[in-house]
């Protein structure tokens, strides 16, 4: 009689679960489109980073300017053995390619910092208001629905022609702008999860308020509160370039790329569009590029979106 063939001894050894932003990575990764807009994000920080190195010229220092190759078209030489303008020139002389290589630095540095700051501010608020709820609660809300209600650009048009002109101000101005979205949502976030039973527990073990909102509800919070703050990068970035345009961001002698799209408004109809052209492709590039990431990433982070 013949014997029965054994079983292996030992059985497949089970996949280890895929933590959550391991997930989140890898949801990511499946839009073609969203990985196109976080390579041309890349490309765009890299470049503004490495400024000083990849142009031929420092735009913000006027030793370096000639009026004389002021509204050059591109292409154009800048006389015996030197470099080419290869975006052509504005009304000062600067080069273009310098010029909007520089800009990109002061308009990303410009909204990645007031997101930040607003993002910390009004993070730590809208957790004191879900935590502590009652009139403190009613009170902070009432101060975020008195801010959303008022339109944006209007406020920050009253707050820099008080304030005056600087990359300091105009920081300050787009935090107090700002700051409101990531207080609502961290306080709708937070009370779902102050009544769940991880709060009571580290309540009921005398851990202090400070610890439970920012070691254990915060946490949680991150997801939606990411989300927000891509997108509202790319909201300072333009409310930036806009308040520039008008001529109440950062000052003439350091441009970003709104204040060079208003360097060639006036150029327009006398046939010298790249003035304005191409620091406009590249403020487009780059929200483009940042509205991307935060729609896929608002797609992954909300279960209720994913398909």
């Amino acid at each position: 009689m013949s014997a029965l063939p054994t079983s292996s001894s030992s059985t497949a050894a089970p996949k280890p679960e895929r933590g959550f932003w391991w997930r989140v990575g890898s949801d990511f990764l499946q839009s073609r489109v969203a990985v196109a807009g976080l390579l041309m994000l890349a490309v765009v920080v890299v470049v503004a980073l490495a400024a000083p190195w990849i142009t031929p010229q420092n735009p913000y220092d006027l030793l370096q300017l000639d009026v004389l190759d002021a509204r050059l078209p591109p292409g154009s030489p800048r006389g015996e053995g030197g470099y080419t303008y290869w975006l052509g020139t504005d009304g000062q002389g600067r080069d273009l390619y310098s010029a909007i290589v520089y800009g990109l630095r002061i308009s990303l540095g410009v909204g990645v910092g007031s997101a930040l700051i607003a993002a910390v501010l009004g993070t730590l608020v809208g957790l004191l208001a879900a935590y502590a709820g009652g009139r403190v609660d009613a009170l902070l809300m009432r101060l975020v629905d008195l801010l959303l209600s008022f339109p944006t650009i209007l406020m920050a048009l009253m707050i820099l022609a008080y304030l005056g002109k600087g990359i300091t101000n105009v920081v300050l101005t787009l935090v107090l702008l700002e700051w409101a979205y990531y207080a609502r949502t961290a306080r709708g976030q937070a009370l779902v999860e102050t009544r769940r039973e991880y709060v009571d527990a580290a309540r009921g073990q005398g851990i202090p308020p400070w610890r439970i909102l920012v070691g254990h509800v915060l946490p949680n919070c991150l997801p939606p509160l990411l989300v927000i703050g891509a997108l509202q990068v790319a909201r300072a970035i333009t409310l930036e370039a806009t308040l520039s345009f008008l001529g109440l961001g950062v000052p003439i002698t350091e441009p970003s790329l709104g204040l060079l799209i208003s360097n060639g408004y006036q150029y327009l109809l006398s046939n010298e569009y790249w003035i304005s052209l191409f620091p406009g492709l590249a403020l487009l590039a780059t929200i483009v590029a940042i509205n991307l990431v935060g729609d896929q990433l608002r797609d992954v982070l909300n279960p209720r979106l994913q398909k």
